[in-house]
């Protein structure tokens, strides 16, 4: 039998076949991914120089005028106007005419100045004989005044002078000695007023022990 003519078709197939393999076009490569930017690190700046700090002096504690010394025998007395205990207002100038007795000490219900009250009240009738008014001047409230003279039954107003105006004013603030070391506070003083407004006596110092009795003298002595 002759032989199949078939054969040559197959090889053309085959051949077709390749030649559509070869044209398959080959699958695309993917890009290589672009490496993002490297980040410009920020150069570094050089830390801000701190102004020097300037250095405050420490606050200088307020000066305290010295013991101007007592205003002198036959001067007009400083004029004061001051709350009492009593919840009046107590002025100098409406006692013309009548002698009067100020006395500055340095606290209310201390030792000295409880014994230096008390033989004021325990001798008010010797003063009151010569008409004259007895005033006890601290920087004390007018509470505290008020408390102090309950206790004690004092029987003359007791005058508050917190900010110290009448005190140096009659030189009862200022420098001293205490328990031997110098200080700055209340002088114990007391000053007696005539009836004509001026100085007639005045105890810069006092020292507790018989004080009213001079006082009383001198106020005897008035003319």
């Amino acid at each position: 039998m002759p032989a199949k003519k078939n054969a040559p078709a197959k090889k053309k197939k085959k051949a077709a076949t390749k030649k559509k393999a070869a044209k398959k076009p080959a699958g695309k490569k993917k890009a290589p991914a672009k490496k993002a930017p490297a980040k410009k690190t920020a150069a570094k700046k050089a830390p801000a120089k701190k102004a020097p700090t300037k250095k405050v002096a420490p606050a200088k504690a307020p000066v305290v005028p010295a013991d101007r010394g007592a205003p002198s025998e036959g001067v007009v007395a400083p004029a004061f106007s001051l709350a009492g205990d009593d919840g009046a207002v107590h002025t100098l100038a409406d006692h013309l005419g009548t002698p009067v007795v100020v006395y500055f000490y340095p606290r209310d219900d201390t030792p000295g100045c409880t014994i230096e009250a008390c033989d004021f009240r325990d001798n008010i009738a010797r003063a009151a004989a010569k008409g004259a008014v007895v005033y006890g001047v601290s920087k004390d409230s007018t509470d505290s005044h008020a408390r102090f003279r309950q206790k004690y039954s004092l029987n003359f107003p007791l005058l508050s002078d917190p900010e110290l105006h009448v005190h140096k004013a009659y030189g009862a603030w200022g420098e001293k000695l205490m328990y031997g070391k110098p200080t700055v506070g209340v002088i114990r003083s007391t000053f007696l007023v005539g009836k004509d407004g001026r100085i007639a006596r005045a105890w810069p110092r006092v020292k507790v022990d018989g004080h009213v009795d001079e006082v009383l003298r001198a106020l005897d002595a008035l003319e």
